[in-house]
């Protein structure tokens, strides 16, 4: 299933040796994210792009194609040019879980790009709306709430298969409940709903939801990882707030290109992306991460029932 990534490199150098020379990049760089204005990967990308500009000396333009999960944007940067300037923000949704949820992807989330980077990790956190259901202080009155009645209670998700729907199904399942999936397109979607009140419940990537928690708008009532959160430290883990076993629902980032990137332009896009985040990894860890978590989250998709064809 994957085909020599030294190979392609190689072909891409011998076919472009302006750019094995070093002056690339001589115009402006996208970086496509495949969301609507206001997800996580759109504000990551947006705060990626700058420091990134100012290393690379040209501009980093963030742009997207949204849909299909992510799909369509993911498909635009497989069919790109491998030539330095169309590069993919990519998540576990679009690189793993889609692999598992769509059965007829018109490319292969391994064969037709080049992993760059891993960016990390980003849990998923239970949140309420405080106004619209201040019965929810804590995990524990959502179970009551939700063994009284089947379905009675609901969460958004920013649609079918995406991680806010996964993470809710492993809570469903970790807690023996039958909740209600509302998926909708996109983090304001989402998060509009449950402002609105229209669900009760949002398993938010942490990192989007943290703007509304510290404004007050809504209640984090557990994170959806093994320990807590170091940016909520008061926050339990679903397994210290609902008595479950220890979870582990995440959503990392990463950023990909088309397959055959030449050499010299993916180890100088990792090293210049590597400055910022904490934890610096290579293209081939990043490759070893993915094959991993397209294998992990096929697992998830198949337990869920979860399927868009």
């Amino acid at each position: 299933m994957r085909r020599s990534l030294i190979a392609a490199l190689l072909a891409s150098v011998i076919a472009s040796p302006a750019l094995a020379q070093g002056d690339w990049p001589n115009r402006p760089i996208t970086l496509m994210g495949g969301f609507p204005n206001g997800a996580g990967t759109d504000i990551y990308a947006r705060r990626l792009a700058e420091p990134l500009s100012r290393a690379l000396g040209q501009p980093v333009v963030v742009d997207s194609r949204t849909g299909a999960g992510g799909n369509i944007g993911s498909d635009f940067v497989a069919k790109s040019r491998p030539d330095g300037y169309t590069f993919y923000f990519g998540t576990a949704g679009t690189h793993a879980i889609n692999a598992a949820l769509y059965k007829n992807l018109p490319f292969d989330v391994q064969r037709d790009f080049t992993p760059v980077v891993l960016l990390g990790d980003v849990p998923n956190v239970m949140i309420v709306s405080p106004e619209k259901r201040p019965q929810f202080q804590n995990c524990a009155q959502v179970l009551v709430a939700a063994r009284a009645r089947p379905q009675a209670v609901s969460y958004g998700s920013t649609g079918n298969g995406a991680s806010t729907h996964l993470a809710g199904v492993q809570f469903a399942i970790a807690a023996n409940l039958d909740l209600l999936h509302v998926p909708y397109r996109g983090q304001p979607g989402a998060m509009t709903s449950l402002l609105a009140g229209d669900t009760d419940l949002f398993f938010n990537q942490s990192g989007a939801a943290m703007g509304p928690i510290r404004q007050g708008q809504v209640r984090p009532l557990a994170v959806m990882s093994p320990a807590r959160l170091a940016a909520l430290p008061d926050v339990p883990t679903v397994a210290e707030a609902c008595g479950t076993a220890p979870m582990d629902t995440s959503t990392w980032y990463a950023i990909l290109a088309p397959a055959g990137l030449p050499d010299p332009i993916l180890r100088r896009m990792n090293t210049e992306i590597n400055r910022p985040p904490a934890a610096p990894n290579s293209p081939e860890q990043f490759r070893e991460t993915l094959a991993r978590e397209i294998t992990r989250w096929a697992e998830v998709v198949r337990r869920s029932g979860a399927t868009v064809d």
